[in-house]
């Protein structure tokens, strides 16, 4: 009996030291294979911050036009004419313009992930007040804090890509990536928008981004790793409040020009209050020992370049956006969803441009492509210029086409040559500058556009107008381009 003991005993410790020996080869090889397996998580995580990113910029986007099919169904429930619908408008992109500086300086004074996560909560909140406003100033007022949290939301994500893409080829890409969801979101909101007023109603068009913000902040804590924190940046209160008062006397003063005419006192003094800020906020930059907006950004010529660029193209895209929307439901007498339809070929361009515009940018450069995409764009403007009421549907598609392929292949190359311009402590301004630029273009352009039309009786005079002003700025915007890159090539 002990003599079999032995022999189990013997069998077992043999057993231990095999299996022993076989567990010292495989951690000779556990580096290969740990190595291997955080790359593999390293990449589905920067995938999966991807996501998260795409959804905070494509819901913000969305909020930019689902409004615009809604408008009439607005006005009908809570009251209101042209000027308030603008407003309704105008509200979110004000905010969105005047903040966007503050919050790329807060996601680089204390983590891009913290501040993305804030504004994506803040955003999804805004959403249900405005779906449950009982009055236009309510809606206004929600519609304002929307777009505060829409400027907390884009720097940051920005700066989050930069932060999970270290490669710049791959960094482009992403880029690509993520504007390719938000151009998805944004040409599609008018299409969502007429289909959830046609089966729910108006106020549906702001609970749909409660799903969306709960998915969001979940991949963001799940998956975003965060930013390196710079304590030594501190908040521009002052310069942030002058340029609230600037950017919002301006918008003001155009919208109301169109209903009480430009001649009146209060619209006047608005255009002066506008100059008076703009004025102190340069002046406070200039000498704040951390501005909101450090000067300083716009001696590269490639920043000063693309941030006036992505003003122009705002001006002309989101205006039209606003003016077509009106004429297909206030002209023509198309319902919120064939509203939502009309602008079905837009998505059909975007995406695809959005996609393919990395790609072009590696063989012909990013000025080139951003010229070319701008003058896409104001050739489909110029195409348009028969239009007239009762005008076939079918006889604008190709335009449509052309405007919102333009503006696809733009966005991608623009947004990287702007964040290559500035370094990495910067990246959360740089963002900010851009996209308050682009804001501030489009706050202009639904409200010099939306003046132009507020008479209905001038309405496609107007349209018209807006028609040539847009192809003016985006050719205004190829050659800027153009010439400074030429410029940059003979030094």
């Amino acid at each position: 009996m002990r003599r079999n003991e032995g022999l189990c005993l013997a069998l077992v410790a043999e057993s231990k030291d095999k299996t022993m020996q076989q567990t010292s080869l495989n951690v000779r090889h556990m580096p290969d294979e740990c190595a291997a397996s955080d790359q593999q998580t390293s990449g589905l995580a920067a995938t999966l911050t991807l996501a998260a990113m795409s959804l905070g910029y494509g819901v913000v986007q969305l909020d930019v036009t689902i409004v615009n099919t809604a408008l009439n169904a607005i006005g009908a429930s809570l009251g209101g004419g042209v000027a308030e619908l603008q407003w309704v408008v105008s509200a979110y992109t004000i905010a969105f313009a005047a903040f966007i500086l503050t919050a790329g300086a807060l996601g680089d004074r204390i983590g891009a992930k913290r501040i993305f996560m804030a504004g994506f909560a803040i955003f999804t909140a805004a959403s249900v007040a405005c779906a449950v406003a009982p009055d236009a100033a309510t809606l206004i007022a929600a519609r304002c804090v929307q777009g505060l949290a829409a400027a907390i939301l884009v720097p940051n994500s920005l700066a989050l890509l930069r932060h999970a893409y270290e490669d710049e080829k791959a960094r482009g890409r992403a880029v690509g990536v993520w504007a390719a969801g938000a151009s998805l979101a944004l040409t599609a909101g008018p299409f969502v928008g007429g289909g959830l007023i046609a089966l729910v109603g108006w106020r549906a068009i702001f609970l749909v981004n409660l799903p969306i913000g709960l998915a969001g902040l979940w991949l963001a804590w799940r998956f975003a790793g965060e930013t390196t924190r710079h304590q030594q940046h501190r908040l521009d209160l002052p310069g942030q409040v002058a340029a609230i008062a600037a950017l919002g006397t301006l918008a003001g003063a155009l919208i109301e020009g169109g209903a009480l005419g430009w001649g009146s006192p209060f619209v006047i003094a608005g255009f002066v209050l506008a100059a008076v800020f703009s004025v102190l906020f340069v002046w406070r930059e200039a000498r704040a020992p951390q501005p909101m907006l450090p000067l300083s950004l716009f001696r590269h010529p490639m920043f000063a370049l693309t941030s006036l660029v992505g003003l122009l193209v705002n001006v002309a895209f989101y205006g039209l956006i606003f003016v077509l929307s009106l004429y297909f439901q206030q002209v023509n007498g198309l319902s919120a969803f064939a509203t939502g339809l009309a602008f079905v070929p837009m998505l059909g361009a975007v995406l695809p441009a959005n996609l393919i515009a990395p790609h072009v940018a590696e063989r012909i450069g990013a000025p080139a492509t951003i010229a070319l995409g701008a003058a896409l764009s104001a050739a489909g403007c110029l195409a348009l210029l028969f239009i007239g009421p009762g005008t076939r549907y079918l006889a604008i598609c190709l335009q449509l086409l052309a405007i919102s392929g333009g503006l696809g292949l733009l966005v991608p190359p623009l947004t990287s040559a702007l964040l290559g311009s500035a370094g990495q402590q910067h990246a959360g301004i740089a963002a900010g500058v851009l996209n308050a630029t682009r804001q501030t273009g489009s706050v202009l352009g639904v409200a010099l556009f939306g003046s132009m039309v507020s008479r209905s009786a001038a309405f496609i005079a107007g349209l018209h107008a807006a028609l040539v002003i847009s192809a003016g700025v985006l050719l205004a915007a190829a050659a800027l381009i153009w010439i400074g890159a030429w410029s940059r090539a003979r030094r």
